[in-house]
């Protein structure tokens, strides 16, 4: 293996399957990078066997070959070298890389590729292609909510649902649930539901752009996110997801109309006196007002009154863990929100039409 490649394109590359190369393995070769030069490419692999990434750069090639080398090490060598360089990479005996770059010049040691796990093939299985900027806002709108509790291991995941012409993500902790829900530019005979880890979910996130597809393949116990120039592979979370429709309150006539930017930034305020053994913040309704509180004892007081419009004729009290209003207001773009509330012992709902859902569970006010 030989060629030559500048130091922002192998950057690009690096950064791209940095994440999936496993911190802490019985296994020497998962900390190693698999380097693939042929034809104009230099393929960049790396897998913890429960995630997988694959980059693909264009280089010069001089002679194609393949070869494994220790990830970190690599990182740090390139990272390290002059910016806008040109670097010549060439695969020695016993399994050693030349890099050189101006007058700077290393030697690393790897192990041959046959030693790398082989990543599963997705041939003629189940795909679907959606734009990436849908996806994108999909993700921003529900990832917040999957469960960060090891206990619940099907819960640290997000649901995802393809099924006839639509797609769904759904996230839950238990404690609020995000469900958002997008047409597919066409109907599909796919009918799959699959739990897809947060790790997984986080470095396609990462990916998405603002423009462009993604096709996305599903295996017996596995899912593929194809972009153009990189693959995400994964391994699914076993297990039965929680029956989420049965969650979500049937649509209230008791409504809450205001700024989305305003309630958000009271919400913040609200939560500086806050802490582990008083959490919740006291949204007191009626008619044209809301007011936002939190009083601690030992702390202080924080009181806030927003303009809304309010379609009950009681007046209710009702507390929420600031965090998981801000999580769903930060992510929203709409200019208003409308959450619905029946009483200080149901669950609050926020609704953006058909497409997204999220349902958050009251907490008990102390004060």
């Amino acid at each position: 293996m030989e060629l030559r490649i500048t130091k922002d394109a192998l950057m690009e590359g690096i950064q791209t399957v940095q994440n999936a190369v496993a911190q802490k393995s019985s296994l020497p070769i998962l900390s190693n990078v698999l380097l693939e030069a042929e034809k104009d490419n230099l393929k960049l692999t790396a897998t913890d066997l429960d995630i997988g990434i694959c980059s693909t750069i264009p280089v010069s090639v001089d002679q194609p070959g393949a070869i494994t080398i220790p990830a970190k090490k690599f990182f740090d060598i390139i990272k390290a070298l002059p910016d806008e360089s040109e670097i010549n990479l060439s695969m020695k005996k016993s399994n050693s890389v030349a890099i050189k770059s101006g007058k700077a010049n290393f030697k690393i040691i790897g192990l041959p590729k046959e030693e790398f796990p082989q990543l599963p093939l997705f041939k003629d299985k189940d795909s679907v292609t959606v734009e990436q900027i849908v996806l994108k806002e999909m993700i921003n709108l529900t990832d917040f909510a999957i469960s960060r509790d090891d206990t619940r291991f099907v819960l640290n995941g997000m649901l995802f649902i393809i099924k006839g012409d639509s797609i769904n993500m759904v996230a839950t902790d238990g404690r609020r649930l995000a469900l958002s829900s997008k047409p597919l530019p066409k109907k599909t005979p796919i009918d799959r539901e699959v739990i897809i880890p947060t790790k997984t979910v986080q470095e396609v996130k990462r990916m998405l752009l603002d423009e462009g597809e993604v096709t996305i393949k599903f295996g017996d116990n596995q899912v593929m996110f194809a972009f153009p120039k990189c693959i995400i592979l994964s391994r699914l979370i076993e297990g039965e997801y929680p029956n989420y429709e049965k969650v979500i309150p049937e649509k209230s006539s008791k409504e809450v109309r205001l700024s989305r930017e305003e309630f958000l930034s009271a919400t913040n305020r609200a939560s500086i006196f806050t802490d582990q053994d008083s959490m919740a913040i006291k949204l007191s309704i009626k008619k044209k007002k809301m007011t936002i509180s939190k009083n601690t004892p030992y702390l202080g007081e924080a009181k806030e009154e927003l303009d809304v419009e309010y379609s009950g004729d009681d007046v209710i009290e009702i507390g929420f863990n600031p965090r998981y209003l801000m999580d769903v207001l930060r992510n929203l773009t709409d200019e208003e929100i409308v959450l619905e509330v029946n009483d200080s012992n149901k669950p609050g709902v926020v609704r953006r039409g058909e497409e997204y859902t999220y349902v958050v569970l009251p907490m008990q006010l102390t004060t």
